[in-house]
């Protein structure tokens, strides 16, 4: 008997943002912000805001226009 289509999760599974992170993973960040001193209780750790960036495709065109133009301008003026 197979899955149904709708129950198949795509690519790795829990790949989707979550919100709440795991108590190692929030110490991790506290470590990284420089904001964790040794001693202190994994308990009544502070909520950390999970935010998805996504990057416009207009902006994305953008950027690459501006760098193909930066390019020839950069190899006449070497030259």
């Amino acid at each position: 008997m197979s899955i149904h289509s709708s129950l198949r999760s795509s690519g790795t599974a829990g790949a989707s943002l979550r919100n709440v992170l795991k108590r190692h993973e929030r110490v991790r960040h506290l470590m990284a912000q420089g904001l964790w001193t040794d001693g202190r209780s994994v308990l009544g750790l502070p909520k950390i805001k999970q935010m998805k960036m996504k990057v416009r495709k207009a902006a994305k065109e953008k950027e690459e226009a501006a760098a193909t133009a930066e390019k020839p301008a950069a190899a006449a003026g070497g030259s």
